[in-house]
């Protein structure tokens, strides 16, 4: 069911890191519905939620009311909702603290340089749904906007077969703050969300993960708006030594498997002995899990075991692959933590699994993919705000600098760029 390889393996490169699928005809297909949404606006909207959703909707349809929000507290677990809001609050405080501040520094001659920092004020927020619901999805997406002070948090979604959206879903909007939804999803939403249409107001950025399609409309749309992130497959990436609970790791492998037939799941160990009993477990935990045909395929597809030569190795190997989670399954994580180059979240010891991130920790679970955590973050309170410079140059600063300007222009040959400068040096007003 899943490979189990050596590190000095020349089909492990093969194994890790995935190759690049042809994406040229869906790219084509979803430049054709950015194209329709663009000129036909909520009609095409409307035909393309007929064509792949199998639901046929008029324009005052597409915006989810509030009493459709109210009905929907009705129909969910008080219980359920009263994790979604512990979820919530934890991941506002983690959020909390990643806020940055304007700021302004002058000096004794007058001159004042400094930065304004400010949230962008209208952002939209995709979230996956149709058959499934992703209420996580949505907290992570629209919270750490609104810590940001985002005004206009615009949330897509496809709706189900019978036109409605999840009631989980809802809820988890209308808590973590959404000031409008929608029920459209795909290429077509991206395309509403970027351009507008006649019911949706264009947004100045679109975050959250979706399917190929989604992910490559992002891509075509980067430049209108800005985007987060290129969101893949799911990823996770064990790095466990004798110390380690076969029973976890291969519980953590697994949850990660269920995700999708795409998903990767990672075992890097120098001890023989615990592969063979992480093997085991594996085998033993999927006969309990429902989705047991996603979790073989991912396994057998992407699924990895790699037997290592030490710990040093392994943590050689994990900053190459650059995992969107990283688990450190080994005796004092701590003191190896900074041995971690590239990942999107790290887990530290038995008792942080990678769903606890997923759903309650507090740090974001909308993080980079196929192997993208070697230069991107994690959507985080920077993916919602700008940052403008401010300069305030006094008489005697210009006086004491401006040659340098004048200078430097020259060499570039820029010379109203220099004169801009000497006009003033000369008056002497």
């Amino acid at each position: 069911m899943i490979k189990v390889l050596r590190s000095d393996d020349l089909a492990l490169s093969g194994y890790l890191y995935r190759r690049e699928t042809d994406k040229k005809e869906i790219a084509a297909s979803v430049a054709k519905i950015i194209e329709t949404v663009v000129r036909e606006g909520d009609s095409a909207l409307i035909k393309f939620t007929e064509q792949f959703d199998g639901v046929k909707l008029t324009p005052e349809q597409l915006r989810v009311s509030e009493e459709e929000i109210d009905r929907a507290y009705e129909q969910v677990d008080p219980q359920v909702l009263e994790s979604l809001k512990l979820a919530r609050d934890r991941i506002e405080a983690f959020h909390c603290r990643q806020r940055a501040d304007s700021w302004f520094e002058a000096d004794e001659e007058g001159t004042v340089m400094g930065q304004m920092v400010r949230p962008l004020y209208r952002v939209g927020s995709y979230v996956p749904g149709g058959t499934a619901s992703y209420p996580s999805s949505v907290l992570m997406n629209i919270v750490p906007a609104k810590v940001a002070g985002v005004k206009e948090v615009v949330m897509v979604t496809p709706p189900g077969k019978d036109g409605s959206i999840n009631p989980y879903t809802l809820v988890a909007a209308r808590e973590a703050g959404a000031t409008e939804i929608y029920r459209v999803g795909g290429a077509q939403a991206v395309a509403a969300l970027a351009y507008g249409t006649q019911t949706i107001r264009p947004v100045h950025k679109i975050t959250g993960p979706g399917n190929i399609y989604v992910t490559l409309a992002k891509q075509q749309v980067y430049g209108r708006v800005d985007i987060d992130m290129l969101a893949g497959p799911s990823e996770v990436l064990v790095i466990a030594d004798s110390s380690a609970d076969p029973a976890y790791a291969a519980a953590d492998l697994l949850s990660q498997a269920e995700h999708d037939p795409l998903a990767a799941s990672v075992l890097l160990t120098p001890d023989e002995k615990l592969a063979q009993q992480v093997q085991e477990e594996l085998q033993k935990q999927l006969k309990v899990l429902p989705r047991q045909d996603v979790v073989k395929r991912s396994l057998g597809d992407y699924g990895t075991i790699v037997i290592t030569k030490d710990l040093d190795e392994a943590f050689d190997i994990a900053n190459r692959f650059a995992p969107e989670h990283l688990e450190l399954l080994i005796e004092d994580p701590f003191s190896w933590v900074g041995r971690v180059q590239n990942a999107g979240s790290i887990f530290l010891g038995p008792y942080s699994p990678e769903p606890v991130g997923d759903y309650l920790a507090g740090p974001n679970h909308i993080l980079p993919t196929g192997g993208t955590a070697k230069f991107y973050s994690g959507l985080n309170i920077d993916t919602f705000i700008k940052k403008s410079t401010v300069i305030f140059f006094s008489r005697k600063t210009l006086d004491r600098l401006g040659h340098h300007v004048i200078r430097l222009a020259g060499v570039e040959g820029l010379e109203a760029h220099a004169n801009a400068v000497r006009l003033r040096l000369d008056n002497k007003k």
